[in-house]
């Protein structure tokens, strides 16, 4: 009798998964059919937002002096300035998808091929700042909610002060003390390649992160201390069960996901906050290079740039979606409740 009941369960709980597996697979459809909506109009968005700005690429290319018009002809053929709008969107478009992001104005040079020679400090810097925010929020988020008190509520305190501190003012303090007052790292520049490189990102890191940082982890307490007040959590408690067993099954796993979706929306958010950084510590990276190019006007650059950047963000935001929506069961992909 019991081998019947057990078969007549498995059987279920198989027929349910395989029915769940389409409207899963609907789920990401619908996800990824979003992603590409939303790619196209960003693409639209940063196109028409440089074709509509003040100034033209060609006063630069002159330096102010008299040209012919002639020459003014020959410059805005060369670079398809004299296209209709939707013209010169598409062209840019077709050789975005084909990976050419056109030539630089001011370098002459192919603008995938600048790009490609800056984005490796771009992503160290995100990935140092990632690993920051992971690893100390998550843990600080994790020790004041499980060991309530003076010093962990004085923590909170400290973490909710510090995410109203903005990427530019915890840059100067930190290069202030940790350069210029202890010396304990650079306070500009990359680095060579290797650790010296990870060593020059820790201090910019730091100071994209901290408000990141201290966001995370208040959040990750609130749901840890919600978790201990639970219904379930009670009644494990009452019926005498292990405290870390019930930390550990109970708590953590149901407190990790929000936690971990506030990370993710909030490493989104240092992809904008690096353009900042990376001017303030000079690393050479795609920030940086944003700047410069939108004083110099090279358009072709600011696009691609921009166009990276927005993309980074939306794709990230969709895959904490995706896997958000994919791993908590409380998530219904696409399932209208009954």
């Amino acid at each position: 009798m019991t081998d019947t009941s057990s078969t007549r369960a498995m059987a279920t709980r198989s027929a349910a998964s395989a029915s769940a597996w389409p409207q899963t697979l609907a789920f990401v459809a619908r996800r990824i059919g979003g992603l590409v909506a939303t790619m196209l109009l960003a693409s639209l968005v940063v196109f028409g937002a440089l074709y509509l700005a003040p100034g033209s690429p060609i006063s630069f290319l002159t330096q102010g002096r008299s040209v012919t018009p002639e020459a003014i002809a020959q410059l805005e053929a060369q670079y398809h300035l004299n296209e209709p709008f939707f013209a010169q969107y598409f062209r840019w478009l077709g050789g975005v998808l084909t990976g050419d992001l056109g030539r630089s104005i001011i370098f002459n040079d192919p603008v995938s091929a600048l790009v490609g020679q800056r984005v490796g400090n771009t992503a160290l810097l995100l990935l140092v700042a990632t690993v920051l925010v992971l690893v100390i929020g998550l843990a600080v988020g994790l020790f004041a909610g499980l060991k309530p008190g003076i010093l962990s509520e004085s923590i909170i305190t400290v973490a909710t002060a510090l995410m109203a501190v903005p990427g530019f003012v915890a840059a100067v303090v930190l290069i202030l003390v940790f350069s210029v007052q202890l010396g304990w790292f650079p306070s500009y520049g990359a680095g060579t390649p290797g650790w010296d490189a990870i060593y020059h990102m820790l201090l910019p890191g730091a100071a994209l992160s901290i408000a990141s940082i201290a966001f995370v982890s208040r959040l990750t307490q609130n749901a840890i201390r919600g978790e201990l007040k639970s219904d379930h959590v009670q009644t494990a408690v009452s019926r005498g069960l292990a405290y870390r067993f019930i930390v550990r099954r109970h708590v953590v796993r149901n407190a990790a996901m929000p936690g971990l979706t506030a990370a993710g929306l909030t490493i989104a958010g240092l992809i904008a906050g690096s353009v900042v950084i990376e001017q303030i510590f000079q690393l050479g990276g795609l920030g940086q290079f944003l700047v410069d190019s939108v004083q110099k006007k090279d358009f072709p650059v600011v696009q691609a740039i921009c166009l990276i950047y927005v993309a980074s963000f939306i794709i990230l935001n969709t895959l904490i979606d995706l896997t958000y929506a994919l791993l908590d069961p409380r998530i219904s992909l696409g399932r209208k409740a009954s």
